[in-house]
């Protein structure tokens, strides 16, 4: 009221989002309700799932791309090579359309799963449909993020090359000056990627509260970052530790359930706890801003003053009331 910033807290919010997670879950416990909230969870990519192929492809003839028939008896001579490149690119192909469509699904999971934890509820078709805008316009705002970052790697990685290999194709250690100039652009990079992480992980929250789209809430969330660097640089770091631990509960779950734990959607399930706690804090550390970041003003409303879908709010400070014009 007074123009004064809202005081922004870390640990009050943390505690405030583990009493949430309790109610969610635990008050009372629904199996049921824990695998639909989980399922939700999983579509919003919270939990990283999946598999790593690795390895290598198995050689073939004599250590080359290149199999022959004729070194395999007294058959026509018979060149595969173009069949395993071709196989190859086909591969290539179905896993990046594969990924597009699992990026489709996560921009749309997202928005579910903020809607599970705002309004405390397991619910997968009702948000679908409801924020099916919102979740496309995130999409389609993340592949064009994608399409730039690829862009800027592969340019970067011709730049590289050219300066450690020139136009002649032999290695060139180059000068200090270019080792330098690297490891400035890598820092500037890593600094960038950061910032987009930041802002993209807080776009959700603002186009579910506002029900806008995606380059709306890019602009606004970039503003709140760079004019309030402080509270920001504090999620982070304490983000970073919560990640860490986690990843270390993530993989003793692996190890202790013979690797079951670290399937997909399993390893959702077995670490929700965790996962809401983690969404709950977010959501709960970025309401602080003012009622224009607060998910749960318009779930308030909705809910008729049902209790269970308002969070405690003794330990925070009341959010700053929407500027008057």
């Amino acid at each position: 009221m007074n123009g004064e910033k809202p005081k922004i807290e870390i640990f009050a919010p943390f505690g405030v989002a583990y009493e949430w997670m309790k109610t969610m879950l635990f008050r009372p416990f629904d199996a049921g309700r824990w695998f639909v909230i989980a399922f939700a969870a999983f579509l919003s990519g919270a939990v990283g799932g999946g598999f790593n192929p690795g390895g290598q492809l198995g050689r073939l003839g004599n250590g080359d791309w290149k199999y022959r028939s004729e070194s395999h008896g007294n058959l026509p001579h018979w060149d595969a090579t173009p069949w395993i490149i071709g196989i190859v690119a086909g591969i290539v192909l179905v896993a990046l359309v594969l990924s597009v469509v699992w990026m489709w699904v996560v921009s749309r999971g997202k928005f579910i799963f903020t809607d599970c934890v705002v309004k405390n509820r397991a619910a997968i078709a009702d948000p679908w449909r409801e924020y099916r805008r919102e979740g496309n316009s995130y999409f389609l705002f993340s592949l064009l993020i994608m399409a730039g970052t690829l862009l800027i790697i592969a340019i970067a990685a011709l730049f590289l090359w050219l300066c450690f290999f020139g136009f002649h194709g032999r290695y060139d250690p180059g000068t200090p000056v270019i080792v330098i100039g690297i490891v400035v652009i890598g820092l500037i990079w890593m600094a960038f990627a950061l910032f987009f992480g930041v802002v993209s992980a807080f776009m959700v929250p603002v186009m579910y509260r506002r029900r806008c789209r995606a380059k709306e809430a890019f602009l606004d969330v970039a503003k709140l970052v760079l004019g309030n660097p402080g509270p920001f640089v504090l999620f982070i770091l304490f983000g970073i530790v919560l990640a860490l631990g986690v990843a270390v509960i993530g993989t003793i779950v692996t190890c202790v359930t013979c690797c079951i734990g670290g399937l997909p959607y399993i390893n959702t399930v077995l670490l929700l706890p965790a996962v809401v706690w983690l969404a709950a804090f977010k959501l709960l550390f970025f309401r602080q801003f003012g009622d224009p970041y607060d998910v749960w003003a318009t779930a308030g409303v909705a809910a008729s003053a049902d209790a269970s879908t308002q969070p405690p709010n003794e330990m925070l400070p009341p959010p700053a009331p929407p500027a008057m014009p």
